[in-house]
């Protein structure tokens, strides 16, 4: 029993090797810093947004940038074509591709390390209709998947997150099943079953822990694609209502006065950019963090 509680365990690395080994990252903690801004942004849009994300004024409509020619800084990121506040919309939309992000990668986070854990531990038939299946969905392109998806159910901001979440679990599946192909033949996986352990505590107790480092970075990949794929719909009209502040939709908006007034798209595009880059370098700490053998020296 002593063997299969300590070699389940990674080896040990001290606090201090971990904080000098992530704070040597520059461009991460960078990421992390511009990532907790938008997410604190995001929290407290109703403090921070000067205005109404929605309100409108056509005597300012089109205002450019307060460092530009005919900008005031009472709109310091100008208004758009009915007049509404940049910087107010930008920081509303915040919370709606946050929460998109966050919740559309829990949710195919959670589908997909149940079945790549269940199909590389069971192995056999299971494991050879699941990917199958994984095999199947990889055939059709992610955002026409959830274009038809969403379609066929309706816009809405859960229908969105459903179809993001039931469309982004192949990848857990696969990384994690490669993972548990390698470990389930291990010692303390072979003494956990002689001493009478369950598989599902098996899987739970000793198999999960060991693969939460690839777990958190494809978690933070996927976080970053729903919200590039949440942009993508609203752009189209088939993600979260127009009545919603959305990044996309500020895009879709804008798309038509990118000659004359470039600052109603090109902000909230880079909004979206900035994010996703900050989300994706995020997750090389999380995976240094969570995975030992990346930091130890």
């Amino acid at each position: 029993m002593t063997a299969v509680t300590t070699t389940a365990a990674p080896a040990a690395v001290s606090r201090p090797g971990l904080l000098r080994a992530v704070l040597r990252n520059k461009l991460g903690v960078l990421a992390v810093s511009v990532l907790a801004l938008v997410v604190l942004a995001a929290v407290l849009a109703p403090l921070l947004a000067p205005y109404d994300p929605n309100a409108q004024d056509l005597l300012v409509r089109l205002r450019p940038p307060a460092w530009s020619s005919g900008g005031s800084s009472a709109h310091p990121l100008g208004t758009d074509q009915l007049g509404r506040d940049i910087l107010s919309r930008l920081i509303h939309g915040a919370r709606v591709s946050l929460l998109v992000g966050a919740c559309a990668a829990l949710l195919s986070g959670v589908l997909g390390a149940v079945i790549g854990l269940v199909a590389g531990f069971l192995g056999g038939w299971f494991d050879r209709i699941l990917m199958r299946l994984a095999d199947i969905q990889l055939a059709f392109p992610p955002i026409l998947l959830a274009l038809a998806i969403v379609g066929f159910l309706g816009s809405g901001l859960w229908y969105v997150v459903l179809v993001l979440g039931l469309t982004g679990w192949v990848s857990y599946a696969r990384v994690l099943r490669s993972e548990v192909l390698s470990l389930r033949t291990r010692d303390f996986v072979t003494e956990a079953r002689a001493i009478g352990v369950t598989d599902p505590a098996i899987m739970r107790r000793h198999l999960l822990p060991n693969v939460l480092a690839p777990l958190a970075t494809i978690g933070t990949l996927q976080v970053a694609s729903a919200i590039v794929a949440e942009a993508s719909l609203s752009y189209l009209g088939l993600g979260v209502p127009k009545q919603t502040v959305t990044w996309g939709g500020m895009l879709s908006d804008g798309q038509l006065y990118l000659g004359t007034s470039w600052w109603v798209a090109v902000f909230p595009g880079l909004a979206l950019m900035i994010t996703a880059l900050a989300v994706n370098l995020t997750g090389d700490v999380l995976r240094d963090v969570a995975d030992p053998k990346a930091y130890r020296t």
